[in-house]
């Protein structure tokens, strides 16, 4: 498959969902086991490439015109689970939250006032023929969210710091159930403990989303590009996931000092990767 650019996007972060094939209906399930079977799948970084090279024409296309037929394919236990790419959903919810991350001007200049109306519009009708689409990817840049290491354990993170062709990696994978139920406990823990706030709110949203998929699925926390403008000390010392444990589990049995210890490490990491943004 032609690749648009060489160029490595190093800013972001997935949380990503793998259904089982079962999980599918026809002619959906047919057309993700055939697409298995090929040798020339594309990765993300293709999907992020194509992206960008959609913003170089004039005027720019802030979201493709067609949805995506490609998809991220995994084996669990025998059973062949799919990750949807989405790619057209996403960037128009990611469009929505442009304003948030840009100032207007850079915003304006990037995508035009006229382009981003165009887009909401056509998202907007899109939504009344499809009012339960949901993404199987969320996207974070920048930075890992705090809330989605609750979703995970230390003991399953992989990492390698690549060599040669091969990139580095890092990132998580459990079972959905087991997802699931570490939101439920961290919530209980959280709401007893602290005031109503962003992590409760942002731990909440994303255990709805979870929901929202099947029991046999696998959630996967992924770096990303992030791997590739971090030094690799930085990220084989990086155990955020084991952090977040610990400070929910001193919030349980009552150890504030703890609990902030934990915190601090986490704010204190992934300040020093935001930062890097306003470096570039």
């Amino acid at each position: 498959m032609p690749k648009v650019s060489s160029v490595i996007v190093p800013y972001a972060s997935y949380l990503r969902v793998y259904e089982p094939l079962a999980a599918f209906p026809e002619p959906e399930r047919s057309h993700w086991a055939r697409y298995a079977r090929r040798p020339d799948r594309p990765s993300y970084q293709d999907e992020l490439r194509r992206s960008l090279a959609d913003l170089l024409p004039t005027p720019p296309v802030p979201v493709p015109v067609h949805e995506s037929d490609d998809a991220f394919v995994t084996e669990v236990e025998g059973v062949l689970c799919v990750c949807p790419w989405r790619t057209r959903l996403r960037g128009w919810q990611a469009l929505g939250e442009l304003p948030e991350e840009l100032p207007a001007p850079v915003l304006d200049a990037v995508l035009p006032p006229v382009v981003r109306r165009q887009a909401a519009q056509d998202y907007e009708r899109w939504r009344e023929r499809n009012p339960d689409a949901r993404p199987w990817i969320r996207t974070a840049t920048w930075q890992v969210p705090l809330n989605w290491f609750v979703l995970v354990s230390d003991e399953e993170r992989r990492y390698e710091k690549g060599s040669g062709e091969v990139p580095p990696m890092l990132r998580y994978r459990t079972p959905m159930v087991q997802a699931r139920r570490r939101v439920a406990r961290a919530l209980r823990t959280l709401k007893d403990t602290i005031d109503e706030g962003p992590l409760i709110d942002g731990l909440v949203d994303v255990g709805r989303w979870l929901e929202e998929f099947h029991p046999r699925s696998l959630v996967e926390l992924d770096y990303g590009g992030l791997v590739h403008v971090l030094p690799a000390a930085e990220l084989d010392a990086d155990h955020s996931a084991a952090d977040v444990a610990e400070g929910i589990e001193a919030l349980r049995q009552g150890d504030g000092a703890a609990a902030g210890e934990a915190y601090g490490r986490l704010v204190e990491r992934w300040r020093a990767v935001r930062e890097r943004r306003s470096a570039n």
